[in-house]
């Protein structure tokens, strides 16, 4: 099993699209709060659609209470646009665990220092643009990591 996890997200469509992502290839989402939406919000609902009820889904109350958590990924992976690493490059393992900064800012600097070894970058051609769609990028690793489970 994989796990997503997303730092203080903002855009429930995007938290939707994710759950949806997750119930589908059996992968946990943990969700860091403060989250910038209700639970209960109607975009959330909408974009998860009726997959949020087969979702394996828990919730953090911040960063200590996730490193706490008895359900916290075995390894953590930081995906950024401040990565050097292609996320392509890593061999991933079950249990690993896969964390995106919210859409306004990322995550905070003191994450960055902490996972400064495990960060990782989906590169783009575009050097003018800064980073793909939140969901986009959660599903592109996602597939890579079961790729890479399915191939070994």
């Amino acid at each position: 099993m994989f796990h997503i996890v997303l730092f203080q997200p903002e855009i429930p469509q995007n938290t939707g699209n994710i759950g949806r992502l997750c119930a589908i290839t059996n992968t946990r989402l943990h969700l860091i709060h403060p989250l910038g939406f209700t639970i209960t919000d109607k975009h959330l609902k909408r974009s998860g659609m009726d997959y949020w009820k087969t979702l394996d889904v828990h919730h953090h109350d911040d960063w200590q209470a996730f490193q706490c958590s008895e359900h916290r990924p075995q390894r953590l992976w930081l995906l950024s646009t401040q990565g050097q690493q292609a996320y392509w490059s890593v061999p991933y393992e079950s249990g690993d665990g896969f964390i995106f900064g919210n859409e306004g800012s990322g995550v905070p600097e003191w994450l960055h220092a902490e996972l400064i070894a495990h960060r990782l970058t989906i590169p783009h051609p575009n050097d003018s643009m800064r980073s793909l769609n939140l969901s986009t990028a959660a599903g592109i690793v996602c597939y890579e990591a079961l790729r890479q489970q399915v191939m070994t």
